[in-house]
């Protein structure tokens, strides 16, 4: 990036954070308002995802069940007594290229892609070329990246704006996720009412999986350009469904009693695991619900795992 640009950019970051930075009463009215009242959003740059500010509060996280060997719980209260600003979508196709042309990152290849019966180590595979048949639309979020992947990105980000950016916490994920409901779904009970806000495993996916199909029609084949459902009541897309999203926290299960502030969990010495939220187009109902953890290595590159970005908008955190 060159200097007079980067300046540009952190001009406009500091009008837009300025914008921001306004009271809690004003963003903590986005708990109750519906779907199509305006958010506090704002970019740092002409190429930077579009980020929402998400307003402080309390919520409780984790449900006291899950798979075998996959306990979401116990579950525990959590307070989250900042504002922080969460991409208003998965990062893109566009989003990502344009890091790997200005630093020459050298992604994971040989992506894991489903082959009809299972998941397959495909060689060549990365997120220029995931497996869809086709050449990934600008708009679709970027998929077959690692977490450190993920990470650089990030740390990109964060260098090249002079700004806190950062994968969220899974405690701000699922807060976010939630946006004030208390549903099995992040949408409520109810499954088939999931396409209106969701890309998920239903009647028009094509692709043949060893579970039940959600009896609605979100109307995409496969992976969706972002934007193209309804946000949830904080104003954020696709935090169900699409692509799985890679978080900050090392996965520990049962999760620890602390942190409870929104923190991040990690564990000394090498991270083993990292959780991923969300589910993807093709994966099953119950992976897609806000408290489900998934566990994978950081290494682990699938052709629906993707992430958002975070960043942090007061100094003391």
């Amino acid at each position: 990036m060159s200097t007079s640009r980067m300046q540009d950019c952190l001009a406009a970051a500091a009008k837009v954070t300025a914008v921001a930075l306004v009271s809690s009463a004003l963003v903590s009215s986005a708990l109750s308002a519906d779907p199509d009242t305006p958010r506090i959003a704002f970019q740092d740059c002409a190429t930077c995802p579009r980020m929402v500010v998400v307003p402080p509060g309390s919520f409780a996280m984790g449900f006291d069940g899950g798979e075998e060997g996959r306990y979401e719980g116990p579950v525990r209260a959590v307070a989250i007594d900042y504002e922080f600003a969460l991409g208003r979508t998965e990062v893109t196709q566009a989003q990502f290229r344009r890091f790997v042309e200005a630093t020459g990152h050298q992604t994971a290849t040989g992506c894991a892609i489903w082959n009809g019966e299972k998941w397959h180590h495909t060689p060549g595979k990365d997120w220029r070329d995931p497996g869809y048949g086709r050449a990934p639309a600008d708009d679709e979020p970027v998929v077959c990246l690692t977490w450190t992947d993920a990470a650089a990105y990030v740390g990109w980000l964060a260098e090249t704006t002079g700004l806190p950016y950062r994968l969220p916490t899974e405690a701000e994920w699922e807060y976010a996720a939630r946006a004030g409901t208390t549903g099995e779904y992040s949408w409520g009970e109810v499954a088939e009412n999931g396409c209106r806000f969701a890309n998920i495993y239903d009647r028009s996916a094509t692709e043949r999986r060893p579970y039940q199909r959600v009896n609605c029609d979100d109307r995409f084949e496969g992976v969706a350009p972002v934007t193209s459902l309804d946000p949830n009541p904080f104003g954020l897309y696709d935090m169900t469904g699409n692509v799985w999203e890679w978080v900050q926290d090392c996965y520990v299960v049962p999760i620890p009693p602390r942190p409870t502030d929104g923190s991040p969990v990690q564990v000394e010495g090498p991270c083993d695991r990292r959780v991923t939220k969300g589910g993807g187009w093709s994966s099953s109902l119950f992976w897609q619900r806000p408290t489900f953890r998934g566990r994978d290595p950081e290494n682990r590159i699938s052709s629906i795992f993707g992430f958002r970005v975070a960043r942090d908008l007061s100094a003391d955190k």
